[in-house]
């Protein structure tokens, strides 16, 4: 009976935790307006493993089509120290205080993989860096887009960022040596506010369908919740339709053309859309090829899908890893702040790189283009595109 006395205790300090969030939620009304911004200051967080070299092409990229904007000092780039594995093991902490200090004073981040230490690694098993900062930020929205031209795939995802299973993750109770809880967590306004992202990027964008992808059949008030919660907003948007899907379906059958019909814009709780969104950049080409940013009213962040390639570092192809998917993430940054014309300049560029002319490709083995190699013919095909 103690340790169920214990887990009780835990449990409501964890319910308290979360009446605070949504009452932090419920003022979170500031947006960043970049128009109206003097200088907007990119943070740079090089990451780790393949992270450094991938990084260092993407701002080859970004110099390329900022030029002008950077020795003028409307764009700053700052790199960001500190939030490497090894400083982040020696100091026992996932996120850095006196790191985080430094990232909140700038307008967005590019950020490249980070390890995440998981147990029987030989590393502290300290919490995801990743979660951390979409949490410490307010990044509420996870923005995937997957263009798959042969089978007709224009989606993007809105995948809730902060919540589901991953918000108490490391906070789950073992109550004794057989059993151990861990939770799921869902909001009415995490809910609605992913919800009117992604009907408002629907809108936006002339999508006449938004596709909610749950598990709501089995996970009764989480999922159930999440569903009402994105039809309540989309009675406010009365021109685009609502669908659902299961995320078990969605997984195994979204390149069957009868499921995925009228598929435009998807938006899924936390853990489904990691799941969901991996699975169809897989059929994008692989995780190299795809970019996700992270919006909150306030920060931004972009950042490749993929982790840090530890196998390619191991075998001295660290150099030969594919950099388009942090590429593609600093287009998404570039639209965010105010230059989208920039962005599709660069998209022109990758589709011609990646898809049509592709004279150089990149394979991550030493007989293909190393990542260098790759953004110089990147580089040129931008300024025919220019």
């Amino acid at each position: 009976m103690d340790n169920i006395k214990v887990a009780q205790e835990k449990f409501k300090e964890l319910i308290l935790s979360e009446y605070a969030r949504i009452e932090r939620m419920k003022a979170d009304q500031e947006v960043t307006d970049f128009s109206k911004l003097d200088k907007i200051i990119v943070g740079i967080l090089p990451g780790d493993g393949i992270g450094p070299i991938i990084m260092e092409q993407a701002i080859r990229v970004v110099k390329e089509l900022l030029g002008a904007e950077i020795s003028e000092g409307r764009i700053e780039l700052r790199t960001i120290e500190g939030m490497t594995i090894e400083n982040r093991v020696a100091k026992m902490e996932s996120l850095p205080e006196d790191v985080f200090e430094e990232i909140k004073k700038c307008h967005v981040l590019v950020k490249g993989p980070m390890v995440t230490p998981r147990a029987g690694e030989g590393l502290p098993n300290l919490v995801s860096a990743n979660s951390l900062l979409r949490r410490g930020l307010e990044l509420f929205a996870a923005v995937r887009p997957i263009k798959i031209p042969d089978h007709n795939i224009d989606w993007t995802f809105f995948r809730e960022n902060i919540e589901g299973e991953y918000i108490w993750g490391n906070k789950g109770i073992q109550v004794n040596e057989d059993l151990a809880v861990d939770f799921k967590v869902q909001t009415k306004q995490g809910s609605e506010r992913i919800a009117r992202s992604a009907f408002e990027f629907a809108r936006k964008n002339g999508k006449k369908n938004v596709t909610i992808v749950t598990k709501g059949n089995i996970v009764k008030l989480a999922d159930g919740n999440f569903i009402k919660s994105v039809r309540k907003v989309g009675e406010e948007y009365p021109d685009i339709e609502i669908q659902e899907r299961l995320v078990d379906a969605m997984s195994a059958k979204m390149m069957d053309p009868e499921f995925n019909k009228g598929i435009e814009v998807i938006v899924l709780p936390n853990l489904y859309g990691d799941i969901v969104t991996d699975v169809a950049a897989e059929h994008q080409g692989g995780l190299g090829t795809a970019s996700s940013s992270n919006i909150g009213n306030k920060y931004a962040m972009f950042e490749a899908i993929h982790g840090t390639a530890p196998f390619l570092m191991d075998n001295g192809r660290g150099e030969y890893a594919d950099p388009c998917s942090l590429i593609r993430a600093v287009g998404m940054m570039l639209a965010h702040i105010g230059y989208a014309d920039r962005k599709e300049i660069l998209d022109q560029a990758l589709d011609i790189c990646t898809l049509t002319e592709k004279k150089v490709v990149v394979t991550t083995f030493k007989e293909g283009a190393s990542a260098a190699e790759f953004t110089d013919y990147l580089i040129d095909t931008i300024h025919q595109v220019k």
